[in-house]
């Protein structure tokens, strides 16, 4: 069986883990689930850095030891990935006995070898970074990374010789064009630190305790990078009586870390595995950040999220879903509860819980014949064999938004099919053949789509399954690939797997202003009897005559292609009952052809036709304009006939 090990950064010891934290475990989570799925021998680490002048400051100014003022924390840190659902196979501390022994050997194989020699140390030290930086790297005089205050500082120290692994590790880095992933933060090493010239790096410390004590020197302890990269193989067994483990699974086929700590895990970490001739990770995937108020998220700007709180609200398959479908991993990405709520209406509610709404509950007549089988089925049983290869494909590249998109393009399709079949119809029509064969191939869609997210969003998944009432072996990622497992299209009721959301009202609630319905003024309410004055005399107002000149009707959008020369532009193809119209929007930069197809649209249709880049537009698409000029189609959320009219 073929093995995989992925690791995410240990954290510090914080009460205030955020959102920004949860989307770099969740990835891990989520890789980890589906390698397991695919039948690897998977092992997922995490845990926490616990070490350090920080951690040492932090727990003087409580009173308390510092293993006292970390142990309390982990607790909480542990409840926080039980919150998130990631299932971990290795919780590291760097406090743990098995870590601090080996680590202590690292150091002195190190200084054995002669990668290591005493010096003294003076230069810029960034206590919450716990890191050095030369007159050089600062930025205005405060620490490259979080912009805080540095201190001079001058001890005696330790060193490695950092320096003189510069040429092995660009050569690596040529070598081995995908050990740093994405390419921009690989060019950004290279140009940044690599060509310019590493310096020997300072390794020990002796203006503070907290930390593994140097036992040949007992006056220093370790550098809290050191004693961190080295997790990965600590955890292990590495120098330990049993290493087997370190002997199956090392080198680690991803290490998983936020992109602002990639230069420790591409020239420190790599030039420590040279020294100790050890084999190097395959890939370190260095991620950006999850923006909010036009900068990363951070306690010190006080502009942290809390992932327990929207979790408790919206659930935690929803935060899951929404941390990797949003935003591209490895760019940064915005966040705001707008964007939450609408991703989760417009996918999971309007999708996949639409899907399962639908024909959840649904009862034929009773059956006579075999069911017969819809002229869909084999397109919609090759089209989930094109969905599956091309999701392992995204998967195994970490392109975690890419393959959602790939399977929602699957559960759309089977929207479609639903609107198109219409088995409640066929029910209540007494065509109990018809009906069956619907139902079943709704029902294979369905698991196989359940299949697919289980990574994402476990929980939901196996609610899914569940309806179905489907033995395990029915629930793997390879009986996904085969379109004959259902026998019964029988879905059992439940309540929404996504319920709708009402965004305005939560809105208002997330930002602690309840919605209120207003009383009208006095004024008002005289003016209620008043004749109602001609719209013309009120600028922006229009009388409810002049409304009714609109025919606004629902649309089903069955095709849909991107505008040729335009980057702006979609044609879509909507059904209005026996008629189907073109439709072309400036949309583009928000929503993929794909992500068109299947949905219930609202739209003006007694508009003059006009031409758009010579392509015909008969109507226009209704839909909202946040403030952030986000672009949010109007759309129906529950099943109507397309060609309905709007009142």
């Amino acid at each position: 069986m073929d093995t995989f090990y992925i690791t995410t950064p240990i954290y510090y010891p914080s009460d205030k883990l955020h959102i920004g934290h949860s989307y770099t475990t969740v990835a891990a989570d989520v890789m980890a689930r589906y390698k397991k799925a695919r039948g690897f021998d998977v092992k997922f680490l995490t845990g926490t850095d616990e070490h350090g002048q920080k951690i040492e400051r932090k727990a003087q100014e409580k009173g308390v030891s510092p293993k006292e003022y970390v142990d309390e924390i982990v607790v909480w840190i542990k409840d926080l990935w039980k919150t998130m659902d990631v299932d971990y196979d290795i919780f590291i501390r760097t406090t743990d006995k098995i870590h601090e022994d080996a680590v202590k050997k690292i150091f002195k194989k190190l200084y054995d070898k002669g990668e290591i020699y005493k010096g003294e140390y003076e230069g810029w030290y960034c206590t919450p970074c716990e890191t050095f930086f030369t007159q050089r790297q600062l930025v205005d005089g405060k620490c490259p990374d979080c912009g805080r205050d540095v201190e001079r500082i001058k001890e005696e120290a330790y060193f490695f010789k950092l320096s003189g692994y510069q040429d092995r590790i660009l050569e690596h880095f040529e070598k081995n064009p995908d050990f740093l992933s994405p390419p921009s933060r690989r060019n950004e090493m290279i140009s940044n630190f690599l060509k310019p010239g590493l310096e020997d790096l300072c390794v020990s410390r002796t203006s503070f305790t907290w930390g593994i004590p140097v036992d040949f020197d007992p006056g220093h302890v370790v550098y809290v990078w050191i004693d961190a990269l080295s997790n990965y193989i600590t955890a292990l067994g590495f120098l330990s009586e049993d290493d087997s483990e370190y002997k199956k699974y090392w080198p680690a086929d991803v290490h998983l870390v936020g992109k602002e700590i990639a230069r420790f895990h591409t020239i420190i970490w790599p030039a420590m595995l040279m020294g100790l001739e050890e084999p190097l990770p395959k890939q370190v995937f260095a991620h950006g950040w999850l923006i909010i108020d036009g900068g990363k998220m951070s306690k010190s700007k006080g502009n942290v999220v809390d992932p327990k709180f929207l979790v408790d609200r919206y659930g935690v398959d929803a935060l899951r879903y929404f941390l990797l479908r949003e935003v591209a991993f490895g760019g940064d990405g915005n966040f705001s509860n707008e964007a939450l709520l609408n991703r989760i209406n417009a996918d999971l509610a309007n999708d996949l819980g639409n899907l399962v709404s639908r024909i959840s509950g649904l009862k034929g007549p009773e059956q006579t014949e075999a069911p017969t089988a819809p002229a869909q089925e084999a397109e919609l049983a090759e089209l989930s064999l094109k969905v599956i290869s091309r999701t392992e494909e995204l998967m195994d590249k970490l392109l975690f938004s890419d393959a959602l998109t790939e399977i929602w393009v699957f559960i759309k399709r089977l929207n479609k099919f639903a609107h198109e079949s219409e088995p409640w119809k066929l029910a209540k029509a007494n065509k109990g053949a018809e009906f069956a064969g619907v139902m079943r191939v709704l029902a294979e869609g369905l698991r196989i789509s359940a299949v697919l997210v289980s990574p994402f969003m476990p929980g939901s998944s196996k609610a899914i399954l569940d309806r179905l009432a489907l033995p395990e072996e029915s629930r793997t990622w390879e009986s996904a690939k085969r379109f004959d497992i259902v026998k019964s299209g029988e879905v059992a009721k439940g309540s929404p797997i996504f319920p709708r959301i009402d965004v305005k009202a939560e809105l208002a609630f997330l930002e602690g202003q309840a919605p209120k319905k207003e009383e009208p003024k006095q004024e008002e309410k005289k003016e209620e009897k008043k004749e109602e004055a001609p719209s013309e005399q009120v600028p922006g107002i229009i009388a409810f005559d002049d409304f009714a000149k609109l025919d606004l009707k629902v649309g089903l959008v069955t095709e849909c292609e991107k505008v040729k020369g335009s980057d702006k532009l979609l044609k879509s193809q909507v059904k209005l009952g026996d008629e189907t119209r073109q439709i072309v929007s400036g949309i583009a930069k928000w929503y993929t052809p794909e992500e068109m197809v299947g949905k219930l649209v609202v739209l003006v249709a007694n508009l003059k036709p006009v031409k758009l880049k010579g392509q015909l537009s008969e109507g226009m698409l209704l839909a909202a304009e946040g403030k952030d000029g986000t672009i949010s189609l109007v759309t129906v959320d529950k099943p109507v006939e397309d060609g309905s009219e709007v009142s």
